[in-house]
């Protein structure tokens, strides 16, 4: 018990941290949110109604001990750019980002584990260089690359969606997931190489343990001890990974959803920071800081019943 409270310690001391980093880094950052919303033909005095207006003029430990007082309730503050409350900004956005990532984390594992199995029982064979080729390939290639390349193959030559045309989940569940699913391919391939080359050295490494040699003695199936013995403790030596996984989905949707055309927090993010929208920047960040450390913490327990010996020594 005493482990878990320390971990849900550090967890808010994090993010706390991130709050005040994130802050301080974007109101040193040139520029001036008054003057990009009027624009050069704006007088010094309307520029200063509307700092006061948007409370920029304040000092800024009032305007960040103003804005976590207002998180803490509920209220982001309003949107600089957008005059709207960042609440409102965030609903429907959120959850197409955590649809999309949860599909692209979905494709990791699915496809990521059984092709990390297939190359390691392919030791020094074509089809394993070929695979680690195209793992080197996956992880190089650009996320913006793979997605103009995903738009011009299956929607521009194949037909099988419309680029541009997103549709709400409510409006077309069908549509919405056909749509979803080339930028969630986009996002998964680096993560899925990533995942298929941890998953490769970890069987490989626990083919050479005794207790496989153990298990053949006894005669038992290839098939079994791969599946039932090898696999689960490689498993568990690749769970941390997931948390790495995790952050590389929300960094990657962040360009994809922009390529793509998708209106959720990534393309909002990109249009905030443009804007120097700062609110609206500082509720993304935290919301997915918030998504990111939640897993990570997760993905501990699971590493703690998975691993007894973990606990134990805990």
């Amino acid at each position: 018990m005493r482990y878990f409270v320390r971990k849900v310690g550090i967890l808010v001391l994090t993010l706390f941290v991130i709050s005040i980093v994130t802050f301080w880094l974007f109101h040193i950052v040139p520029g001036d949110p008054a003057a990009m919303m009027l624009g050069t033909s704006a007088s010094q005095e309307q520029l200063e109604d509307l700092r006061k207006e948007l409370g920029l003029d304040r000092p800024m430990t009032e305007q960040y001990t103003d804005w976590v007082g207002g998180a803490l309730h509920g209220d982001f503050g309003t949107s600089i750019m957008y005059r709207k409350p960042v609440a409102n900004l965030l609903k429907g956005k959120l959850s197409i980002t955590l649809i999309l990532g949860a599909l692209a984390l979905a494709l990791v594992i699915v496809i990521g584990i059984p092709l990390g199995v297939f190359t390691a029982g392919r030791k020094h064979a074509v089809s394993e260089q070929i695979l680690n080729f195209l793992n080197i390939l996956g992880i190089s290639v650009p996320g913006f690359f793979l997605s103009i390349l995903l738009i011009w193959v299956f929607g521009l030559i194949l037909h099988w969606f419309a680029p541009g045309r997103f549709v709400t989940m409510e409006r077309d569940p069908a549509g919405f997931f056909r749509y979803m699913i080339f930028p969630a391919i986009a996002i998964a391939i680096p993560q899925t190489c990533i995942l298929c080359k941890y998953i490769r050295t970890a069987v490989i490494e626990e083919v050479r343990a005794d207790y496989v040699r153990t298990a053949r003695s006894k005669g038992s199936t290839k098939n079994r001890i791969m599946y039932v013995h090898v696999l689960k403790n490689a498993i568990v030596s690749v769970v941390p990974l997931i948390g790495m996984i995790v952050s590389g989905i929300f960094s990657g949707s962040i360009v994809i959803e922009q390529v793509f055309g998708i209106p959720g927090i990534g393309r909002l993010l990109i249009a905030s920071v443009t804007s120097r929208d700062y609110p609206t920047v500082q509720t993304l960040v935290m919301y997915i800081a918030i998504v990111i450390l939640i897993v990570n913490f997760i993905v501990d327990i699971l590493i703690q019943i998975l691993d007894p010996r973990i606990r134990i020594a805990r």
